[in-house]
């Protein structure tokens, strides 16, 4: 069964960096898209960065300039940069790949278990 694992969240002042990181365990045959998601208590689930198979991304306009998104290929992996963390940044991260395990059945996300990531003011 596909597993995905996220770490690198915090509790970091505003202004400072994190990098957090998602890889994802066990049998794929290949992986269409990486993406990161953020909730806030009261809020609805906001999409933050997408990076496709062919490496192109995309951000959320709140995060332009700041944040960005890449991935390691070999290890399954993808990173999200985060710098010039403000207090509205605070969420919980979530990581979603859009995979396939086997060629003869669709394309399915897969979830991570979301780590917490804090800014003070």
């Amino acid at each position: 069964q596909v597993h995905l694992v996220e770490s690198g969240g915090g509790l970091v002042q505003a202004g400072w960096s994190l990098r957090l990181s998602c890889a994802a365990s066990g049998s794929i045959f290949s992986i269409n898209a990486m993406k990161w998601y953020r909730q806030a208590p009261g809020k609805q689930r906001e999409l933050v960065a997408t990076i496709t198979s062919g490496a192109n991304t995309n951000y959320a306009d709140s995060v332009k300039g700041r944040f960005t998104i890449s991935r390691d290929n070999a290890k399954n992996t993808v990173y999200l940069q985060m710098n010039s963390l403000k207090p509205e940044d605070t969420a919980v991260y979530r990581c979603n790949f859009r995979l396939v395990v086997d060629p003869r059945r669709p394309e399915y996300d897969y979830w991570g278990q979301g780590t917490q990531v804090t800014v003070s003011s």
